[in-house]
């Protein structure tokens, strides 16, 4: 304890400043990389001239919590000292990288000290693993991602601790040391009530402490693995430890947490993890009114909808995930586009009557499952068509690393869910080696990032258009949602976003045929092409009030 007392103590506080963000908007202006496949007919009110002379990107980017987010699991992105390992400033490398794609959001997964290379059990909440970096090396990153308008959110992992973690160590000790008729002094050892410790194996995961007096055996909850033994979240003397670790990273800059398994702080209990969540929130919006949240609560609909309750920004909308969503209506034939649109509806009627505030966090996959090219079995079509969907939908998109260049893995661990990310063939600097027990090394059916950047057709092009149009049109995001009836049956659907009194329309074919459609009479006749986003050559056309949809393409009309 005294450890960590002199460490917060002796690291310099940042200060802390609402507005804290000022956007770049030279560096913004970078997103002209972004090529469009065509938009014939298109409004010329989607450019403008540039001081120069060059055509400039027209962006609408609004700075609030509404973000593009991209997942970086650090181990496997990039290398910058040559250990083979990623690291916190090879990552502040690559910033430009992620912001000319069109993200401004980033979420790092686990970075604190772990004896594990996935990093969700930590042994201390106030540093860096050394294999990242240094404190000054995450403070560099904070201050390069603000520089260029991207908000950092890190993981953080208070279901349970490390069992090396030193709470778990003393307590541990201390209770071994004790007599059959003895009963723990919290006064002695105030960690004792950090976790789940009981005399006998209740059910549920429970493990034995080693060391306990013959007769004497004390027990530990640890759901999850011995070696992750969980947290009591009850325990106010944890809860005020805990909020200094929020203090810490807050004022290092951090912009939010994401929440790892939150539906687990109690297995049984929903009620008092959705309030745990609210403690949390409110107490990190009294330091930061920005503050972002995003959870884990990987269940279905009916389960999200009562953990928003919690009065918390952010679910991952694991309903409409790779499992049985998104790629699936593109991919696996089983939904049309008319059933996207109702599903899109749906969730946002049924979660904003629980939270208005609500933000929907929508992904194709994480660091959990499969990557996208396994479940779509490397159709590029499908894949491109996965991210459309996913870019038009409401809330803040993530973006697992390497799904904007086709990245694939094999097997079901998780260290091939987290393989190195694929940058060039020809220059393998920064190139990492990836998790030690990982079954294979880069798996891919396409080209590596340097190549698939000077491929307008690539798959990595088609992620910076889809990021393209939500920066252009802060309705996708945050719009309410109307279904234009007469113009959605089956693989064709129309939809309308409204905010702030400003309206777009949005237009889906699924199909691999091509489809015209009549806005005549409709409430888009008279809109103009905005943005269009096809898998191949073939481009959207608006001539009168007829739109011609090429197969598997989407256009938003302004």
């Amino acid at each position: 304890m005294t450890t960590q007392q002199n460490r917060k103590e002796g690291t310099k506080t940042a200060e802390t400043s609402i507005k804290r963000r000022i956007f770049s908007f030279c560096l913004a202006l970078a997103l002209i990389a972004a090529l469009f496949t065509g938009c014939a007919g298109a409004s010329d009110s989607a450019s403008q001239e540039a001081d120069s002379g060059e055509t400039a990107v027209e962006l609408n980017i609004i700075d609030d919590n509404y973000r593009n987010y991209y997942e970086i699991f650090v181990y496997s992105y990039y290398d910058s000292d040559g250990d083979g390992i990623g690291d916190l400033n090879g990552v502040t490398e690559k910033l430009d990288y992620i912001a000319d794609m069109g993200f401004n959001g980033i979420w790092l997964m686990p970075i604190m000290p772990s004896p594990s290379y996935h990093k969700y059990d930590v042994t201390d909440y106030y540093d860096i693993d050394p294999v990242y970096g240094t404190l000054e090396d995450f403070e560099n990153l904070v201050e390069e991602c603000h520089s260029r308008g991207i908000r950092l959110i890190i993981d953080m992992v208070i279901n349970h601790s490390s069992s090396q973690h030193e709470w778990f160590t003393t307590a541990c000790e201390y209770l071994a040391s004790l007599g059959a008729d003895e009963e723990p002094d919290v006064t002695v050892c105030p960690y004792v009530e950090y976790y789940h410790f009981s005399r006998t194996q209740e059910s549920g995961v429970w493990y034995e402490i080693p060391g306990a007096t013959e007769g004497a055996a004390w027990y530990y909850e640890g759901e999850f693995s011995s070696e992750m033994p969980d947290l009591n979240l009850e325990c106010e003397a944890l809860k005020a430890e805990l909020e200094s670790v929020a203090d810490f990273w807050l004022n290092l800059g951090v912009d939010g947490f994401r929440m790892d398994a939150a539906m687990h702080f109690d297995e049984t209990d929903g009620e008092l993890n959705r309030s745990i969540l609210n403690w949390l929130y409110t107490y990190c919006c009294e330091t930061n009114p920005d503050f972002y949240m995003v959870s884990e609560v990987w269940a279905g609909s009916s389960t999200i909808e009562a953990y928003y309750a919690s009065e918390t920004p952010s679910f991952f909308n694991f309903p409409n995930s790779s499992v049985d969503g998104v790629t699936e209506k593109t991919a696996m034939g089983t939904a049309t586009a008319e059933k996207f649109v109702t599903t899109m509806l749906t969730d946002q009627q049924t979660y904003s009557a629980v939270y208005a505030d609500y933000i929907d966090a929508p992904f194709l996959t994480n660091h959990d499952q499969v990557r996208v090219a396994n479940n779509l079995q490397n159709n590029e079509s499908n894949m491109k068509m996965a991210c459309g969907l996913l870019m038009t939908m409401n809330g803040s998109p993530f973006v697992y690393y390497g799904e904007e260049i086709g990245l694939k893995s094999k097997g079901q661990s998780d260290e091939n869910k987290r393989i190195p990310m694929y940058w060039s063939d020809t220059d393998t600097a920064g190139m990492t080696a990836g998790p030690e027990n990982m079954e294979q090394g880069i798996t891919s059916s396409f080209a590596a990032v340097d190549e698939q950047l000077a491929d307008e057709t690539s798959i990595l092009s088609y992620y910076k258009e889809a990021l393209l149009m939500r920066n252009q049109n802060p309705e996708i995001a945050r719009g309410d949602i109307t279904i234009v009836e007469e113009l959605t049956e089956g693989d064709t659907a129309a939809i309308l976003k409204t905010w702030e009194e400003s309206t777009i329309a949005i237009l889906y074919n699924t199909d691999t045929e091509s489809v015209t459609v009549d806005l005549t009479d409709t409430a888009l006749e008279g809109m103009e092409l905005k943005n269009c986003l096809t898998v191949g050559e073939e481009e959207i056309s608006l001539t009168d009030s007829t739109v011609t949809l090429p197969g598997q393409s989407i256009c938003v009309l302004r």
